[in-house]
């Protein structure tokens, strides 16, 4: 049998398909094996490309295979769709994998570290208490105006809820249905407080994300979300690219030599891309205190722009700037970006 030097790997939870091709491409074996028979096989095969779909799982195989001297390579699932022949199924995939990984202008993706991995569902965990927190919130102004108690909105009516109940004559059993919610409440908020001292704590580590804290207006959320996702930058070739990844570069629609630009694309991840946003946003209202070359640019481009096509803009920009100090081992400097309007 030949050597396989390019595996495809369809990932599954318990089962996984191989696809193994030699260097003309011609296919030299197909296989079906558990979890446990995966690492084994790959264990004692010779050094090989292994390329996987970058989804649930694909980190942490990428750096088992790595570690037994196999170049590991993941996939974006959206680029190894339009390979996939006819009808579908797992050997399919696993080839489509193959063909997708041979194509000279394919896009990877950068396996993350265990770090990084704990990091991202540290933030996952939070965003989901923050969502359950406002909900909760929400249930307690919709229950007191069904009985016609309107208190100030956002989180106050947690501060003054104590105080309408005793104010109003409200149902005994709907008193202690908003009561159990405020309980509820106060525990999402100390969970949620718990889990930004400890992505603090990770953040003071991280040499990186403290870089990335020189920039203005990004906070210690954003700067670990950047950290967590990004990593040292250098699977992006330039910093276009990564604004690029985020969905903060406008959308092309461009024929018969006409060039035709859209919004921002809005692909990639949408966190990334809210966060900075408002960073930008937050930037933009102390515009009066901030100094340098990107303020007289964000000066300039409000006289000329919508405010909100100037936010897409200058979150572009920032995404720009925290790739360039995650490639360069650099701090912000205001004086030394040269902007362009």
């Amino acid at each position: 049998m030949q050597r396989a030097t390019l595996v495809g790997i369809d990932l599954g939870k318990h089962a996984f398909h191989l696809h193994g091709q030699d260097q003309h491409g011609n296919a030299v074996f197909r296989k079906k094996v558990s979890r446990k028979q995966l690492v084994e096989f790959f264990a004692t095969l010779q050094a090989c490309t292994v390329v996987m779909e970058a989804c649930a799982g694909a980190h942490h195989m990428a750096r088992t295979l790595a570690s037994f001297g196999h170049h590991v390579r993941l996939i974006s699932p959206q680029f190894v769709r339009p390979f996939v022949k006819s009808n579908k199924n797992d050997f399919v995939d696993a080839e489509a994998i193959c063909e997708a990984a041979s194509r000279p202008s394919m896009r990877f993706v950068s396996p993350k570290t265990e770090s990084q991995q704990t990091l991202s569902a540290l933030h996952r965990v939070r965003d989901s208490l923050v969502r359950d927190r406002v909900k909760a919130v929400n249930q307690v102004h919709g229950f007191l105006l069904e009985f016609g108690v309107s208190l100030p909105v956002g989180k106050t009516v947690m501060t003054r809820l104590p105080a309408a109940l005793a104010e109003h004559a409200l149902p005994p059993r709907l008193v202690a249905i908003l009561e159990r919610l405020h309980e509820h409440y106060k525990y999402l908020s100390d969970q949620i407080d718990e889990l930004e001292k400890e992505m603090y704590r990770q953040l003071a580590d991280d040499e990186l994300g403290q870089r990335l804290l020189s920039i203005p207006c990004v906070g210690p959320i954003t700067a670990s979300v950047l950290a967590a996702e990004m990593g040292d930058g250098k699977q992006y070739g330039s910093s276009r690219d990564f604004a690029a990844s985020i969905g903060l570069v406008p959308r092309q629609y461009s024929t018969g030599g006409k060039a035709n630009l859209l919004g921002i694309s809005k692909r990639g991840d949408k966190n990334i891309r809210r966060l900075l946003v408002q960073c930008a946003r937050v930037y933009m209202q102390r515009l009066d205190r901030q100094v340098g070359r990107l303020a007289d640019w964000v000066r300039s481009m409000l006289t000329r722009r919508h405010s909100n096509v100037v936010a897409c803009a200058l979150a572009n920009k920032l995404a720009r700037t925290a790739w360039a100090l995650a490639t360069h081992n650099a701090t912000f400097d205001a004086g030394a970006i040269v902007m362009s309007a």
